[in-house]
């Protein structure tokens, strides 16, 4: 299957009081055409930081991208100039952000915000602007479009200004979405329309969607793929399926043991014990090592590779294959 978008060997580092520690080691992950995979993992593991750079968002400075190659239509999007940047942010790629509601700007109209990159990208007057917005809002779910396209941010709800959001995202009909926590702070019922509409678009438009999450049960509803991060490296690479049903990894089977579960009464949640590792902190060797129920001699003298342990499975755990969970 041809990929939509591939990052390979990606490094990211920040200055922090004079001296340079690396949030992203050696991250690869590829985006299939047609296709939704996840990233999923605990805050501070690098997911946002992966899906910035495809935009080439990280300030710099604080920031660099210090090697590493991402592919989208055959060239090398760390190679491009600022100019040819801008050809493909917002139009062919785009970017849906966290926390809608800070992203949208509060004095201009969400008519206006969703015409922006049509006027930027594209070469329609004026009134076919205002027709593809009002289709875009259609195809969003926005009731009353004509009317909601003249509405400011702050009149809009939580779930509506999320669906604005993706509408923004989708003005230029891009090849690959990159949805950073779509679902935030939004309602258990509001999430799964906002999951639906993403999944149907997908289906609609082609594109490939990169979903960038905390929660596995989202990533149960909709990713084909999923890539489990911890500190700042993949660990674990699957289908989806195959992940939630055969775990290869201690850090994703932990993850799930910390999904409640209705059919159980439990005072406390299961939980990793222990917390994230700070970047320019990791312990040499395995970064899970200090968390690890499974951790022996050599997961601290050696760091784990990324290796093939099933069909299109892929583990760093020197016992990937002891690893047992049950659901």
């Amino acid at each position: 299957m041809t990929d939509a978008l591939q990052i390979k060997d990606l490094r990211i580092s920040f200055e922090s009081e004079k001296k340079k520690v690396e949030v992203v080691s050696g991250v690869s992950l590829s985006v299939p055409k047609g296709k939704i995979v996840g990233v999923v993992g605990e805050s501070g593991c690098g997911k946002t930081v992966t899906a910035l750079s495809v935009m080439r968002l990280i300030p710099e400075p604080p920031g660099s991208i210090d090697s590493g190659k991402i592919i989208f239509d055959g060239g090398d999007l760390l190679s491009y100039s600022d100019r040819d940047m801008r050809a493909v942010r917002g139009n062919r790629i785009s970017m849906i952000f966290q926390e809608p509601i800070s992203s949208l700007n509060p004095v201009f109209t969400v008519g206006d915000q969703i015409g922006e990159a049509l006027k930027t990208h594209t070469k329609l007057s004026n009134s076919e602007i205002k027709e593809r917005v009002i289709e875009l809002l259609n195809l969003v779910g926005i009731p009353a479009p004509e009317r909601r396209m003249k509405n400011y941010p702050h009149e809009m709800s939580g779930g509506m200004s999320q669906r604005i959001m993706i509408a923004m995202a989708l003005s230029c009909s891009p090849e690959v979405l990159i949805a950073d926590e779509p679902t935030t702070a939004l309602d258990v019922t509001i999430q799964a329309g906002i999951l639906e509409l993403i999944d149907d678009l997908r289906v609609k438009m082609g594109m490939a969607v990169l979903l960038i999450t905390h929660d596995l049960g989202i990533i149960a509803e909709v990713a084909d793929e999923v890539y489990v991060m911890y500190a700042g490296k993949v660990v674990e690479h699957a289908d989806t399926r195959d992940l939630f049903a055969s775990p290869k990894h201690p850090y994703t089977v932990g993850l799930l043991n910390s999904i409640p579960d209705l059919r159980e009464s439990k005072e406390e949640l299961d939980a990793i014990p222990g917390v994230v590792p700070s970047p320019g902190s990791y312990p040499s060797g395995c970064r899970f090592q200090d968390r690890c129920p499974m951790v022996i001699d050599r997961c601290k003298a050696e760091e784990p590779p990324l290796s093939d342990v099933g069909t299109r499975h892929y583990s760093a755990c020197f016992r990937a294959h002891e690893v047992r969970f049950k659901d």
